[in-house]
């Protein structure tokens, strides 16, 4: 019999094992498990599993919710991605467009894109992934679905402590800005100037009534009714360039998931857009490398992992886009020979590279299993809250998506009219022999593709359990030789890096390295796990 590569992680022995001393276990079931970074979020899919619904309908349920329940990350105008397993894979690419009427002008003399205002949102592609995922997967009424959030928007929720936190951030730059389009945006989400803080009853009554609308809708008043209406208006009215066209044309579209084998286990991403694909490059640079005979914790691994990402974002940052505009197929992205290739690039010694540009971002992650279905989503509104623009008497706020774009002449994710801009938000999963392992990710702009990869060689090549795998300290490459460090990582690391031309700096901000969730099959058990740095519950049952 082969030996399966996730068997020391899925053991008895590493099963009862927590290394880094969470606070957070592991929790266990077999019919149904859900995890999200929000605990009311995951209470939410928890309720649909026990009203007879699948793991479909549990993540729809967790997503709609997280609108509400963490409003600094995503919301009704995000983007969304997905990944599920029904016996094979399937993709869901339902990210948007920029306007069709999109001018260029604009951004002619900017360095990069701005992040705030109208030149920012793309058609908001959320609500249709809700849709097309329950249309194919769904078991309980679509109107059941939005119960959860619907009530926390009506009756209000305390906000969580590290929601309030994101919140608090956001407080000066958005309380500041000035200009008609970004005053609904100030009145509902910063009462009185300020940012709730944590334990607050926070409601907002327009969230839910939008809600209703999108619930006994089936998702048509978004993009072909009273929503879309409402969000065209108030482009008109304040310098906006979406039309009705642009959201009545808005599909999500089902794509073919993109994989690699890393020691035996295949990881799988959705392909570009998406920056999925930089994880799957840095593991196949990585795998000719022996982690394996160095510590988890050594010099050593942490310097090749933090290479290998390097020599893959240098490539993605460069090529990667909307599919129709790029000039290198996935193929040759992916090719184990050019992995060999890179793979000689890697010394003792850090590889400057070119300064990437991308933002900070925000974005929730959630994970949901039952007996048939495994589900892996992503739903962002990037740039923290996004654009800052919210359509009056509705609760929506638009991403800021477009913020991904390059400006940059002749570049293939150059911003342009009628196109997706490069994404961040990637949902994972993992497979073995033609059968599913489970869902996993990391959230957090740039740190997305690094998240996954420490992910994977923490469970692969040094058999932590999922718990252990997300409570482990992480690092996090920022540009050219630059490394952040979470405090836990030992002091000889750091040194040690230093000495190999690393810049290390050091930071305590949770937020910095990710915040994931995990659901790994074992046999007939589902074991789930929750990210440490967030406010997040996984369930099981």
């Amino acid at each position: 019999m082969k030996s399966h590569p996730l068997e020391r992680a899925l053991s008895s022995d590493a099963l009862t094992q927590y290394p880094y001393a969470s606070q957070r276990r592991l929790v266990m079931g077999s019919r149904g498990a859900v995890a999200t970074s929000q605990s009311l979020a995951t209470l939410a899919g928890m309720e649909m599993l026990s009203a007879g619904g699948n793991a479909v309908d549990a993540a729809i349920a967790m997503a709609i919710a997280l609108t509400v329940v963490e409003p600094t990350s995503n919301g009704i105008g995000s983007d969304a991605f997905a990944l599920v397993w029904d016996g094979g894979m399937h993709g869901l690419n339902a990210s948007g467009k920029s306007p069709h009427g999109l001018p260029l002008e604009p951004f002619a003399d900017l360095p990069q894109m701005p992040t705030l205002g109208w030149l920012t949102p793309t058609v908001p592609g959320a609500v249709s992934a809700w849709q097309s995922l329950w249309k194919r997967w769904g078991k309980l009424p679509f109107e059941r679905l939005f119960e959860p959030a619907i009530r926390y928007a009506e009756q209000g929720f305390p906000v969580s402590p590290e929601v309030a936190r994101a919140w608090s951030r956001a407080e000066a730059l958005f309380v500041s800005l000035s200009g008609e389009e970004f005053a609904p945006f100030q009145e509902v989400f910063f009462v009185e100037g300020r940012a709730p803080r944590a334990g607050e009853i926070w409601r907002s009554p327009n969230h839910a009534k939008t809600l209703s609308a999108i619930a006994t809708t089936g998702g048509e008043a978004f993009y072909r009714g009273e929503l879309a209406d409402a969000i065209v208006q108030f482009a008109e009215t304040t310098g906006g360039y979406f039309t009705g066209e642009d959201f009545a044309t808005h599909q999500a579209e089902w794509v073919e998931p993109i994989s690699t084998t890393y020691r035996g286990v295949t990881v799988w991403e959705l392909p570009p857009n998406t920056q999925g694909i930089a994880a799957l490059m840095a593991l196949n640079i990585l795998e000719g490398l022996d982690l394996a005979q160095h510590g988890r914790d050594s010099i050593e691994s942490y310097h090749m992992q933090i290479e290998a990402m390097k020599l893959a974002y240098a490539d993605v940052y460069r090529h990667v886009s909307d599919t129709r505009f790029m000039e290198l197929s996935i193929e040759e992205l992916l090719s184990k020979v050019y992995a060999a290739e890179r793979r000689q690039l890697i010394r003792d010694r850090a590889i400057p590279l070119p300064t990437s540009g991308m933002t900070k971002g925000g974005t929730v992650y959630l994970a949901a299993a039952d007996e048939e279905l495994m589900v892996s989503f992503i739903q962002s509104n990037y740039n923290g809250f996004g654009s800052g623009i919210l359509i009056p008497n509705t609760g929506i706020a638009l991403h800021n998506r477009g913020t991904g774009f390059s400006t940059q002449i002749g570049h293939p994710n150059r911003v342009a009219a009628g196109k997706r801009p490069f994404h961040t938000i990637i949902p994972g999963f993992l497979s073995y022999d033609d059968q599913p392992i489970g869902p996993f990710g990391v959230m957090g702009a740039p740190m997305q593709p690094q998240g996954h990869l420490q992910m994977v060689v923490n469970l692969v090549d040094y058999g932590m359990n999922p718990q252990a795998a997300l409570d482990a300290p992480r690092w996090r490459w920022i540009a050219k030789d630059q490394v952040l460090l979470e405090p836990p990582v030992f002091p000889t690391v750091a040194v040690g890096l230093s000495d190999r031309a690393h810049q290390i700096q050091l930071s305590a901000e949770p937020s910095a390295f990710g915040r994931g969730q995990i659901i790994l099959r074992s046999g007939e058990t589902l074991i789930a796990a929750s990210e440490p740095r967030a406010d997040g519950l996984a369930l099981a049952w």
